[in-house]
């Protein structure tokens, strides 16, 4: 796994697809503009609960967002380790 994008990535393209901010987004989340922030940033996990709100938000599989966060954090213990 060389190129490993962290899920915030996914995360602003999908918001720019819609013309959304972070402020809109986590308005439709239900959590704190901070919160989203942190996610987006890469500073603070993708929970279930978060999940299943992005996958609600952008017409995905909450599993696509754990997934792809698991498989972030993975690629990013690796690299720290060495």
């Amino acid at each position: 796994m060389n190129d490993v994008v962290a899920p915030g990535e996914y995360i602003k393209e999908e918001m720019a697809a819609r013309g959304w901010s972070q402020a809109d987004l986590a308005e439709i989340l239900g959590r704190p503009l901070s919160s989203v922030s942190r996610i987006i940033t890469g500073k603070h996990r993708i929970t279930p609960y978060t999940a299943q709100g992005l996958a609600a938000a952008f017409g995905t599989s909450a599993m696509y967002w754990l997934s792809l966060d698991n498989a972030y954090r993975l690629w990013k213990a690796r690299n720290e380790r060495r």
